[in-house]
């Protein structure tokens, strides 16, 4: 039993680590691309903005399998120091996610100001 606990909460930190990955190639992907897009004179605040928000929530998502994978790592782990140290690792990942999710509620919000100033600005060249 001890054995597929360890091995389904390395499944998870796996998973995690897939998440990141592919959150981290997407948003690579459309950096350069909004980068690119200089040369032709579209380039985007607004989108890299978004770039980054889109990332934001794949890096959530990743620390939180990962503190799932802590918290079943806790149920074979008893000892003081490995409860300690998971403990602590814990804490680090769940802070991290807390002001993570922060920011990009922030930007959210942010992305919809841009949202309605750019259509204000759409209909006042449209009159």
């Amino acid at each position: 039993m001890k054995e597929f606990i360890e091995n389904f909460a390395f499944l998870i930190s796996m998973i995690s680590m897939l998440v990141i990955a592919y959150g981290s190639i997407l948003a690579v992907f459309s950096f350069i691309r909004n980068e690119l897009s200089r040369a032709k004179g579209k380039f985007s605040f607004v989108k890299l903005n978004s770039v980054k928000i889109d990332f934001g929530y794949y890096l959530l998502l990743g620390l939180d399998f990962l503190i799932a994978s802590d918290v079943i790592r806790t149920i074979v782990e008893n000892t003081l120091n490995d409860l300690t140290i998971l403990g602590v690792s814990v804490v680090i990942r769940t802070v991290l996610s807390y002001f993570l999710g922060r920011e990009i509620t922030e930007d959210t919000n942010l992305r919809k100001e841009y949202q309605i100033i750019a259509e204000d600005q759409d209909s006042v060249k449209r009159t």
